[in-house]
């Protein structure tokens, strides 16, 4: 049989949702989990549409990824012409202009002229997984510390660096060792009532990383120490200026490398180009990558160039890294963010949500929150949990017990009226990250049907509290 004839007797793609549905119930590993089975067909800006027609506002982006909205014109004219062109450039073999112009594009919105020198790899776990090789090969030292709460992904390495969640790597170990767990400065991770000044809350994490340096891993063994400056996975927490400030002053101390993990609160997410510049300190080595080619899949590291530069010939890439196809999307994004006063518009929408976030909570069905947390469009509503000694009060008859996961309730309500949300971290929080473009009408839009969701969900708690 020829090539010609064998491909003759191929059916045609299966189409239909419920077949559709069906092949993933099968033969999509359990492993992956997914909000829902619906099958998005087609979105522009944020909204995206199901392939049964439903159109849903879109307030996760991907998980921060689609920064400048799905499809975006100037991103999907950088793809098409690209692809068009040369879709593989593999970077131990060439350059291509992309990948160089691309470097180009990112120097000019580094937060310190010192992180002047890029990789670029695939996913956020892998270059993670970089910034891992190039401390331990700078510092000649293996010790990590990270951060309570910390995401860092899935990967071997990555997974061994993440503390949010015992899911992402349960039943998998031994994980990478030589790694060591500080407080981060989150009053529901410290045990401490909400309302606790946030200079006791720095005073208490920098006492126990002191103590770390002193009990667990010696400053000489120590090669790097990891920081998300918000914690995503764990709940959307700021870190602290004055803890971020102890930090840098350690690593000056003794040597060690300070990583700053941009991957989901760079590119203007927060109000700045890089969230790290809201606490004016400079990491050694910055990673990033979600929402700065808007889809596409690249990430990087940046560092000074006495570091990355010390790493051997070879010891860095992969065959996809740097694809150059998605450094054109990359390319476009950048050179639209840094064209445009994103920083203005992100925290313009971002005091209207805290408003309107805030008066939901001071409302009659808002007793179920516990926390509104906004930096940037980086959203986070915590709810009370009937797990927690700190958040488990409410106005019930005595008694009676609050259900878990009240955020998830909340989830299923807002997306049954439209609206896509996610939830994060071990505690009752639902999280919103959406486009750096939402609108003014968009807001309004995700408040209103928050509004009636928390209010349906509050109602029915109350209702199962007079049984």
């Amino acid at each position: 049989m020829t090539v010609a004839q064998s491909t003759s007797t191929l059916s045609a793609p299966t189409t239909a949702t419920a077949d559709l549905q069906l092949i993933a119930e099968q033969h999509i590993t359990k492993g992956l989990g997914r909000l829902r089975n619906h099958v998005f067909a087609k979105g522009k800006g944020l909204r995206v549409t199901t392939s049964e027609g439903r159109e849903l506002l879109d307030f996760t982006a991907g998980i921060g990824v689609t920064s400048l909205g799905h499809a975006h014109p100037d991103v999907t004219a950088a793809i098409v012409e690209q692809a068009s062109s040369i879709i593989h450039v593999q970077c131990a073999i060439a350059l291509s202009a992309p990948y160089v112009q691309l470097v180009e594009s990112l120097l000019a919105m580094m937060p310190h002229p010192s992180l002047d020198n890029f990789f670029f790899w695939n996913s956020g776990s892998e270059a993670i997984e970089a910034a891992i090789k190039v401390a331990r090969s700078k510092t000649k030292r293996n010790n990590i510390v990270v951060m309570q709460g910390g995401y860092h992904g899935r990967t071997a390495g990555a997974a061994g660096l993440t503390r949010s969640k015992t899911n992402f790597f349960a039943g998998t170990g031994p994980l990478m060792p030589c790694v060591y767990t500080t407080p981060f400065p989150y009053w529901h991770a410290m045990g401490v009532d909400k309302n606790t000044p946030e200079e006791v809350l720095v005073e208490q994490a920098i006492t126990q990383l002191d103590n770390l340096l002193l009990q667990q891993t010696a400053p000489e063994d120590t090669a790097a120490i990891f920081l998300e400056p918000v914690i995503g996975e764990g709940g959307y927490v700021q870190a602290p200026t004055k803890f971020v400030e102890h930090l840098r002053k350690v690593c000056d101390k003794h040597g060690i490398i300070l990583v700053a993990d941009e991957i989901q609160t760079g590119f203007w997410r927060t109000g700045k180009a890089f969230a790290i510049e809201h606490t004016g300190v400079t990491p050694d080595i910055m990673v990033f990558a979600k929402g700065f080619a808007n889809g596409m899949p690249i990430s990087g590291i940046v560092s000074r160039k006495d570091i990355l530069d010390g790493m051997p010939a070879g010891s860095l890439g992969g065959t996809y890294s740097g694809n150059v196809v998605a450094c054109a999307a990359a390319l476009a994004t950048t050179r639209y963010m840094r064209s445009h006063d994103l920083g203005s518009a992100v925290l313009a929408r971002a005091e209207q949500i805290r408003k309107g976030l805030l008066e939901l909570q001071a409302s009659k069905a808002g007793w179920i929150i516990e926390e509104v947390r906004v930096t940037g469009l980086m959203i986070a509503l915590e709810f009370k949990d009937p797990r927690s000694r700190l958040t488990s009060g409410h106005h019930l008859r005595e008694g009676y017990t609050l259900p878990a996961y009240i955020n998830r309730q909340v989830q299923d309500a807002a997306l049954d009226r439209g609206l896509l949300t996610l939830t994060t971290s071990i505690y009752p929080v639902l999280r919103m990250i959406p486009s750096l473009l939402v609108s003014e009408a968009e807001v309004d839009e995700m408040l209103a049907i928050l509004r009636e969701s928390v209010a349906s969900v509050a109602s029915s708690i109350e209702e199962a509290g007079k049984a």
